[in-house]
């Protein structure tokens, strides 16, 4: 039996992640009142015959405080149950979500005549802190479309081997801000820029030019051993632990040359691993 718990911010994304579950097999419950946790539990996952083995609820701020202030005890209540769950957590910035209900028009659901969108947001914030504080995998949807969330959801979770760690190499630009969802941040802006190469300017780490030109430089292959050295010393522990899912991101100015072609070269060194790997570029368009 498997349970996904998907949490969030309002406008973060979670209806998106819920149809994609859905789309993977899963049967869904949007909006599940934490008080009526443990009675779906009992009739719908336990016994000799289960209705779902997969199955994933959405609990989020519509629950009223009082009742998040529960969800501990719910997962107490899981653990003592036998129940193999993880919590899924989808954030963003504040001035993202700000801009998404402004522009879709959407009502946040704790805006009202005390508290305008703003201050809803960061209510909001506030009370989901015990169901975030507990995710297994976070999410930061600040930088991502609809189409790379349901394609990162299905990679990360749909279709994830469950015995296996998801190990997810992510590049990007520090220009566009720091990936708040990494577990190890690697910055290679001390590395030569091939942008300052006017034949290598409108190319990226993919193309064969820019791989050439750094695989030169032997600081540019220190600074990759090293990494590398680094990742397969510890990640092995965070296995051990139990741990479902590790992101390790690599970022440079722009997210086009030095952080992509890092994180092509590590994903290749990692690739006869015993993980699911998944790699992504973020800021690459």
């Amino acid at each position: 039996m498997n349970l996904i718990i998907v949490s969030g911010l309002s406008g973060s994304g979670k209806s998106i992640a819920l149809e994609t579950l859905e789309d993977c097999g899963y049967y869904c419950i949007d909006n599940l009142p934490v008080a009526l946790f443990e009675p779906f539990i009992r009739n719908a996952m336990i016994g000799d015959q289960p209705l779902f083995r997969k199955a994933a609820i959405s609990i989020d701020a519509r629950n009223q405080s009082r009742s998040l202030d529960q969800f501990p005890s719910t997962l107490a209540l899981a653990d003592q149950l036998g129940i193999h769950y993880q919590i899924l957590f989808l954030q963003a910035e504040p001035e993202t979500l700000f801009k998404r209900f402004s522009e879709t028009r959407r009502k946040h659901p704790l805006t009202d005549a005390a508290h305008p969108l703003s201050e809803a947001i960061e209510l909001e914030r506030r009370m989901m802190e015990p169901v975030a504080s507990r995710a297994h995998l976070l999410i930061d949807t600040t930088y991502t479309n609809v189409h790379q969330l349901r394609e990162l959801i299905r990679a990360r979770v749909g279709a994830r081997r469950d015995s296996l760690m998801s190990l997810y190499f992510l590049s990007f630009g520090y220009k566009n801000g720091i990936p708040l969802d990494a577990d190890f941040v690697f910055d290679a802006r001390c590395l030569p820029n091939p942008h300052w190469e006017p034949a290598l300017r409108a190319k990226t780490g993919l193309d064969p030019e820019v791989r050439e030109f750094l695989c030169g430089i032997d600081a540019v292959n220190a600074y990759l051993d090293e990494i590398a050295a680094f990742l397969r010393r510890w990640i092995p522990q965070f296995a051990a632990e139990n741990r479902s899912y590790l992101t390790v991101a690599v970022g440079c100015t722009g997210g086009q040359h030095r952080s992509v072609f890092l994180v092509e070269a590590l994903a290749a060194r990692f690739s006869a691993s015993d993980y699911d790997l998944l790699i992504r570029h973020r800021d690459l368009h």
